[in-house]
């Protein structure tokens, strides 16, 4: 099964668009292992969310451990959820391949994350797992984004001016051979996604931001999901994660998670 149906499979059983970040941060848990914490938040959530997304960061920082940690959470997850790799991967061809062997292959993710800065033989090991989900960095949530990512740029004879991050968009479209491409797109600028969403119309599009990084919902949704009203992930990690400190995180987690997933199903019932 391709993750492509995985994930549609996973959305129309939990009626969810709702991708859960699994990002343990030991500063902002309750008094539990990393692992115990995983679980729980996966035992609560695993009938409300479509999809969940590990940051591999927050695993790397506690080194050898963290990374049995996030080897075991994967078991844990239910095998009908896809699971997310955000490892927002970039490098030159060959080692391009590495990461994606040791990505699909030894951690077994459904999908991850890349970055397409190097061009396309940075990101092709990657599409070669036709099976296996590649979502490009495209116009990211955080506030550095403009850096770059919004700077005119000119891709053809005419000269004509189009943010960079359209050009990514674009390139994304063609790369798309195996129909296994998404794109990252923050919530946080709702016209950037409204233009993308339009440049790839039926794009798988990971929106994060809709939570502790203040992306207006109901403009990602509106402007996020296809005509259809699908193709859509919409990203929360800490606003699920951390509603409670406390001996109830798991079922504050859940009660986060449900209230985000009814939002997003009010919103579509409007379209």
């Amino acid at each position: 099964m391709s993750f492509a149906q995985k994930l549609r499979e996973a959305a129309k059983k939990n009626q969810s668009l709702v991708c859960l970040g699994l990002d343990p941060d030991p500063s902002l848990m309750p008094a539990v292992s990393v692992l115990e914490f995983n679980r729980a938040i996966v035992d609560a959530t695993a009938d409300l969310v479509c999809a969940y997304k590990p940051n591999l960061a927050f695993y790397e920082a506690l080194g050898a451990e963290g990374i049995e940690i996030l080897q075991k959470t994967l078991e844990h997850i239910p095998a009908d959820i896809p699971v997310i790799g955000d490892a927002k991967r970039g490098d030159i061809g060959h080692t391009a391949q590495a990461y994606a062997r040791a990505l699909f292959e030894l951690v077994r993710f459904d999908a991850v994350t890349v970055n397409p800065y190097l061009g396309y033989d940075s990101v092709e090991p990657f599409l070669a797992y036709s099976d296996k989900g590649v979502f490009v960095l495209c116009r990211t949530s955080n506030p550095g984004a403009t850096d770059f990512q919004d700077l005119l740029c000119s891709s053809d004879a005419q000269d004509n001016r189009h943010p960079l991050y359209t050009a990514v968009a674009r390139k994304a479209s063609e790369w798309n051979r195996n129909g296994n491409i998404g794109l990252v797109m923050g919530a946080t600028s709702p016209r950037e996604l409204q233009e993308v969403r339009r440049i790839c119309p039926q794009m798988i599009l990971l929106i994060p931001g809709v939570g502790a990084q203040g992306g207006d919902l109901d403009q990602a949704v509106r402007h996020g999901v296809d005509r259809q009203g699908g193709n859509a992930l919409f990203s929360s990690s800490r606003q699920v994660l951390f509603a409670s400190r406390e001996s109830d995180f798991a079922q504050k987690a859940r009660q986060a998670a449900e209230a985000l997933r009814l939002r997003i199903g009010n919103i579509l019932s409007e379209l």
